[in-house]
């Protein structure tokens, strides 16, 4: 006995000192979070998150708890009183109890707690799980109008996105309440007669109407289901639309009216029973639900389907498939889309071409994933930088819009030399990153590499640009925590063999203060050399959760955010920007982009300071329902658009997910008659490209172009679209990123019977042309590796023109260099070692900045003119023999071009 006392006193302090070290655990985090929030004057948001959260979990838990104890108490008092007699009489017998029972029966005494026991961890894990969907509370709370109906039950859209779900989260708790209820009642009154086993359950008077009770409530649980499946046919995926098709109109759908009033048919009856004691009633009943589920919710409407749908299916599904056209486009707003004519077979002049001046400056020849390895070659400075995102943006550069590539140099501690990496350096020290890579997308460098507006460490700047505040303390590799405003020099940049030091001088961090305070941050970020450290001050201040994406979605966890965050260089600071979309997943007869979502706006653009850590979150669509809601649970965490300072609205752009999933609907959803819909006789897919030598799918792009018919350049993201299982092209898309006509999309649809090279057309003529496919077997060889870069597709006027840039690699070098740019336009291709002269080949010498002359066919060369054009060439066929003797496979292909171009004029003075 006094081992066993001993025992229970060790138990009993274990538990304690777990629970005491769990709730400062939690006590701890709780405060460190709070004063995070605090730090970016977020505390409302805290508030709001953490009192839904723990309301939610709070009112689950008392509901179980409440629920559960009373529900089972009868069961389990019978049971405890079962044992108490059958261990009373087994006594009187002189009979030893293990020998006739299990040693289950020694005892009735343990029933009680261990009740509660069970109740209690039933009760905080029901909690758990439900403080998840504290947003979906928040949201049935704040609903807003969408102002559409669905066709079927005439409800508002709002009903499927803010008020379902909450009815539905209330029937999965309850559902998972009375089925615990059930089992574990029948377990005990089981229990409490093993002999008479699951008869003796119903013949008993306790037993009996406690579980007849249950089992009513139950059914009538189930008819309120059966209710909610009705709103959830309308977001089915089995037909052959997203949402109800014929078949659940008409059999499905009654099928659920019809269960509905069968389920609380078998609630009464189970209820009556329970005075009847006519067990077999109730199996009747229960039998008969089963089997009008089977019929009516499963062999009927597969007879249905088969016998009256199949054999005339575009009639039948002739509703349905324009209800799911017309949500569909709605809820992506491809409702919105403009459709406009683009004439095909037009050919350019280089007048048409000088007058374009902001599209031709404008072509991006520099591929990211090439020029990620070059900025990385030549900009990194050092191992723990790393310029590891290449962002497109554009900037005012002499009073012209000029589109740029830049990347952010950040800092990877990971990256720091292994006796480097200790916690001094890492936490105190190595900081911040430094800087950006800045370079316009068409310039080239005689080595072939970019040409930098944005350079070095310190930043060394031109056109006009400036940086005065370089400084990275949050980014996308910012993982760890820092401490700044300490006693030791934060590393800033490397200074030839020296290094430069700074101190911090933001608004963002938790001072570190006193000693309590010190001791909680170092129990919640797990580091104790934090509470030892000699450099750390009162007056020290912790940055943490410096990564961007933790840091907003820490703020914002119920939006969805873009894969690509760009960087800014505004009035001199730098500055991520993110778009960020509300999304919901009960919009009626909308196809889903991914699982189950199938409805998407970009409602919100986040802002973050590099340098301080602020985060502004931006209204850009106030009409979405979804952020009015947010905006009603939040007050003033939202801010309207008007507020971004002036210069960073010059940087917005159309965010590239959702043009992606847009166009990828569009593909699809751009017929509106039901039989071509249904036969799929127009869909479009995006097309492929060469990417190295890989067919890929083209990833949409940024440019600077004029559309068709206006008279201003703009800042586009656009698109070609392909039929599916062929090469042609079109349609081409464009969002614009402009204001005041952000967010607007225009198709530019090609005449049908026109044909329009497709890109991988393009590639093909490229790859079949004898004078590229001979360069590219040439510098294939003899170490070093041809890299075909993206394929634009840049339309000018009321054309288009091809461009694609082509890299040589060294194999002993991770460092491309553009040597090449391939242009075409109609039925010519030219190969050229800058754009400008790929483009003076076609369209003759009046672009690119050049004085304008005429067009190449008015400008022949005269007979006078021929013997010259004869001796330059011998001399270029000479100096071709000589380097390739040489192998000189660069010098050779320049000579062979140069040759090519002599050899056309002679053919034009010979035919004049």
């Amino acid at each position: 006995m006094p081992v066993f006392a001993g025992r229970k006193s060790v138990y009993f302090w274990l538990v304690l000192l777990f629970l005491l070290w769990a709730g400062l655990r939690w006590g701890a985090g709780f405060y460190i979070d709070y004063l995070w929030y605090s730090s970016l004057h977020y505390e409302q948001v805290f508030w709001t998150t953490w009192l839904t959260q723990w309301g939610l979990k709070l009112g689950v838990f008392a509901l179980y708890f409440i629920v559960l104890l009373p529900g089972l108490w009868p069961a389990a008092s019978y049971l405890r009183t079962a044992l108490s007699h059958r261990r009373v009489y087994s006594e009187q017998e002189n009979v030893i109890v293990i020998d006739q029972e299990p040693a289950i029966y020694s005892s009735g005494r343990w029933v009680r707690p261990t009740l509660v026991l069970f109740c209690l961890l039933v009760a905080i894990m029901a909690g758990a799980a439900a403080s998840s969907d504290w947003a979906t509370l928040q949201r049935f709370l704040h609903p807003a109008a969408f102002n559409i109906t669905d066709p079927v039950f005439h409800r508002d859209i709002g009903f499927y996105v803010f008020q379902l779900p909450v009815y539905r989260l209330v029937y999965g708790l309850l559902q998972t309440l009375l089925i615990i209820l059930l089992l574990a009642s029948t377990a005990l009154y089981w229990l409490a007669d093993l002999r008479q086993g699951i008869k003796g359950i119903f013949t008993a008077t306790r037993p009996r109407y406690n579980l007849s009770l249950l089992a009513a409530l139950f059914f009538l649980l189930l008819a309120w289901g059966y209710r909610l499946k009705q709103y959830g046919l309308l977001c089915n995926p089995a037909g052959i639309v997203y949402g109800a098709s014929y078949t659940d109109l008409h059999a499905t759908l009654p099928a659920y009216k019809i269960l509905f009033f069968v389920s609380i048919f078998c609630a009464i009856v189970i209820l009556v029973n329970a005075f009847l004691r006519k067990f077999r009633y109730v199996l009747f009943t229960i039998a008969f639900l089963v089997l009008a589920a089977l019929v009516a919710g499963g062999i009927y409407p597969l007879l249905l389907q088969k016998f009256v749908v199949l054999p005339d299916e575009l009639n039948k599904e002739k509703v349905p498939l324009e209800n799911h056209i017309k949500f569909t486009r709605m809820a992506y707003q491809l409702d919105r889309i403009v459709k406009k004519p683009f004439p095909a077979g037009q050919k350019l002049t280089a007048a048409d071409l000088q007058a374009n001046r902001d599209a031709v400056n404008s072509i991006r020849l520099w591929d990211y994933r090439p020029l990620q390895q070059t900025y990385s070659q030549l900009q990194e400075m050092r191992l723990y930088y790393e310029l590891r995102n290449i962002d497109v943006d554009r900037y005012g550069v002499n009073g012209l819009a000029r589109q740029v590539m830049l990347a952010a140099r950040e800092l990877n501690q990971e990256q720091l030399p292994a006796q480097a990496q200790t916690w001094v350096n890492k936490h105190l020290k190595y900081t911040h990153g430094y800087g950006v890579v800045v370079s316009p997308v068409n310039e080239v460098s005689e080595e072939g590499l970019p040409h930098l507006w944005i350079r070095d460490i310190p930043p060394v700047t031109s056109a006009g640009l400036k940086i005065d505040r370089p400084e990275i303390y949050f980014g996308e590799l910012t993982n760890n925590y820092v401490i700044v405003n300490t006693r030791a020099q934060e590393f800033d940049y490397p200074q030839g063999d020296a290094n430069a030091y700074t101190t911090y001088r933001g608004k963002d961090g938790v001072y570190v203060g006193g000693l309590a305070r010190r001791l909680l941050f170092a129990f919640v970020l797990g580091d104790y050399k934090l509470l030892f450290s000699t450099e750390v001050t009162p007056d020290s201040r912790v940055l943490f959760n410096r990564n961007i994406a933790e840091r907003v979605q820490k703020l914002a966890p119920f939006l969805l955010y873009d894969q690509d965050p760009y960087i800014v260089i505004s009035q001199g600071r730098l500055y991520w920007m993110w778009d960020a979309y509300t999304y919901a997943s009960g919009y009626p007869y909308s196809e889903p982009f991914a699982g189950s979502n199938n409805y998407i706006r970009n409602a919100v653009k986040v802002v973050i300071d590099a340098y301080n850590g602020t985060v502004d979150f931006y209204l850009a669509d106030t009409g979405d329902p979804l952020i009015q809601s947010y905006s009603r649970i939040f007050p003033g965490m939202f801010k309207p658009l008007d507020q971004m300072p002036v210069d960073l609205k010059k940087h917005l752009r159309y965010p590239e997910d959702l043009f992606k999933i847009q166009a990828r609907k569009y593909a699809v959803f751009h017929m509106e008659n039901i039989q071509v819909f249904y036969n799929k006789e127009d869909k479009w897919v995006f097309p492929t490209e060469l990417f190295s030598s890989e067919e890929q799918v083209m990833e949409p792009y940024y440019t600077i172009t004029r559309l068709p018919g206006e008279s201003k350049s703009q800042y586009l993201l656009i698109l070609p679209f392909t039929p599916q299982n062929k090469k042609n092209m079109v349609a081409w898309l464009a969002a614009r990123s402009d204001q005041p006509a952000y967010g607007e999309l225009v198709l530019y649809e090609f005449p049908k019977q026109e044909l329009v090279y497709g890109p991988m057309q393009i590639e093909a003529r490229i790859s079949q042309d004898t004078y590229i496919s001979q360069q590219l077997t040439l510098w294939d060889q003899r170490g070093s590796s041809v890299i075909r870069g993206n394929l634009l597709v840049i339309p000018v006027k009321n054309s288009l023109i091809y461009v694609e840039p082509l890299y040589l690699q060294a194999e002993q070098s991770k460092m491309p260099e553009l040597r090449r740019v391939i242009v075409a336009h109609g039925d010519m291709i030219v190969m050229e070692n800058t754009l400008d002269n790929a483009l003076k080949r076609i369209f003759g010498q009046g672009v690119a900045g050049a004085p304008p002359l005429q067009a190449p066919e008015q400008q022949a060369p005269t007979i006078s003119g021929l013997s010259d054009l004869i001796n330059q060439a011998r001399t270029l066929m000479q100096e071709a023999e000589q380097r390739l003797k040489n192998a000189d496979w660069a010098g050779y292909g320049e000579a062979q071009q140069k040759l090519k171009a002599v050899l056309e004029n002679m053919a034009r003075a010979a035919h004049q």
